[in-house]
């Protein structure tokens, strides 16, 4: 039998001896505290035993439902209007669940790898935050990191949490900044479902009939199919060899781990997937950045695929850019998180209502984890506050749009430079590379004139491709005058160092 086999038949036979008990359960996404998604429908699901009627009361509204053979059943509730008043959910069938303090309100999830997972106790001035963390229509709920090929129902151990100076430390600091701005803003109460697995790969977010279907991963879902086939093998020994229980104990990790192929789609994700949101916040592509051209297919496959299964049409999406990272770079060269960078940003063009937070300016060259998740909240909430919340405030950083050729320099046009430019420290744009034909980049002279950038070097006569920001940390200096970083970008199309990778 396959590892995946073996974890399915555990799966169904815990399905089997649920619904011979017969009670009433919901997913630990329903539990008290929680918050639904206010002006819309919200599912509510759950299992019986098969056949029997469940009726879901919520406020002035009751739904019933039959579960089906399996003892799945589903209810719809009507659109409620936000509210901070807290109300009781109950399931009633053969037994009764009831679930205390339920809020009306927006409500997002925060999803990705560790900058996201990362938590508030781990970010700049925890005491600070923690002190000021009075936020009772703030809730949270935090999901465990679990690993499978076959979906996994309920997290029973993980409950939504209330926002106080006791609890805040073990929120997302992304998240929590990010929903502590659209509480402020709103008044309204805010859900997070904070499901982020440090190092994480994109493919594990994804249903693997999703990637099959595509063609475009074969290479990747064997690996793991081969791994699979190893530990099985190995397991139908009947003794091991010392280096063959190491090898053993090594496939199992990696069969489990956050890298393989729909992994946390089945793990983490399916629990709760379904669940009445808002849109989306994500931060992640560090652990995918050796395969950043794959990357450029791969990550809008798991947005739509996301968006497809939610059943709730293209609900916003919005995620960070990569920060600066590692050593700076004495002279122009590539880079596969630029790469990376450039494939996040290519997302915007291929799928409506995204966005790219840039951070370009507040990574840390030693610690792939930066302390400043405040203004990486900021810059995601602007996009909500903006497009989902009708605020007027700047959210998008100016991209690059077009560029012109003319004695010896290039003249940049930009989208989106909304209050001008202001170069950060110095005056002068720091940031540019430029090339001919060769392909070769030296840094360049830069110059603002109105809304464009004039770059120019004396060592390209002809120049015919110009970069800015491309490296894994540059530096890099330009700013609107509301405080939003240029995006990094370059002109060329020319193949990068992971366009083979797979």
């Amino acid at each position: 039998m396959r590892f995946g086999s073996v974890f399915l038949a555990a799966t169904i036979g815990c399905a089997i001896l649920q619904n011979a008990k017969a009670d009433v359960e919901l997913p630990n996404v329903f539990s008290d505290h929680m918050v639904l998604q206010q002006k819309q429908e919200n599912k509510v699901w759950g299992r019986a035993k098969p056949g029997e009627s469940v009726t879901v009361t919520f406020r002035d509204q009751s739904h019933s439902a039959t579960a089906d053979a399996a003892g799945n059943w589903h209810v719809m509730l009507e659109a409620e209007e936000a509210s901070h008043d807290p109300a009781t959910l109950t399931a009633k069938g053969s037994s009764t669940v009831t679930i205390e303090d339920v809020l009306v309100g927006e409500v997002w999830i925060c999803s990705g790898q560790s900058n996201m997972q990362w938590s508030v106790s781990q970010t700049n001035d925890p005491d600070l935050v923690k002190v000021s963390a009075n936020y009772p229509l703030i809730r949270m709920i935090n999901y465990p990191r679990v690993g499978a090929q076959s979906p996994v129902w309920t997290h029973p151990k993980h409950q939504w949490m209330v926002c106080s100076p006791e609890t805040v430390g073990s929120f997302s600091a992304v998240g929590y900044f990010f929903g502590r701005q659209l509480h402020q803003v709103l008044d309204v109460p805010i859900g997070l479902i904070n499901n982020a697995w440090g190092g994480s790969a994109c493919e594990a977010w994804i249903a693997r009939d999703v990637m099959e279907e595509t063609g475009d991963y074969a290479y990747r879902l064997k690996v793991y199919d081969d791994m699979a086939q190893q530990l099985d093998d190995l397991t139908a020994k009947k003794e091991l060899s010392a280096d063959e229980k190491k090898r053993k104990a090594s496939l199992t990790r990696n069969l489990t781990g956050n890298h393989r192929p729909a992994n946390i789609y089945n793990g983490v994700l399916k629990s709760h997937l379904g669940y009445g949101i808002r849109g989306a916040i994500w931060y992640q592509g560090e652990s995918n950045a050796g395969r950043a051209y794959q990357y450029r297919k791969l990550f809008p496959l798991m947005i739509a695929s996301w968006r497809e299964e939610w059943g709730q049409g293209d609900f916003p999406f919005y995620w960070v850019q990569l920060a600066d990272f590692r050593a700076e770079s004495e002279a122009p060269g590539e880079s596969n998180w630029a790469e990376l960078r450039e494939a996040q940003t290519m997302t915007m063009d291929k799928l409506a209502n995204t966005g790219e937070a840039v951070i370009i300016d507040i990574g840390e060259g030693k610690d792939i984890h930066p302390r400043n998740k405040v203004d990486v909240g900021r810059r995601l909430a602007r996009w909500a506050l903006a497009k989902q919340y009708g605020v007027d405030i700047a959210y998008q950083s100016p991209r690059y749009k077009s560029m012109e050729q003319k004695d010896g320099k290039i003249t940049l046009s930009f989208d989106a430079v909304r209050g001008g430019w202001r170069p950060f420290d110095v005056k002068s744009p720091v940031g540019f590379a430029i090339a001919g034909e060769d392909r070769k980049f030296v840094w360049a002279e830069a110059k603002i004139v109105n809304d464009t950038i004039e770059v120019w070097s004396d060592a390209v006569s002809e120049p015919v491709a110009v970069r800015y920001g491309w490296a894994d940390n540059p530096v890099c200096n330009m700013f609107t005058g509301l405080n939003l970083p240029l995006t990094p970008f370059r002109t060329d199309d020319w193949p990068g160092i992971t366009v083979d990778a797979k």
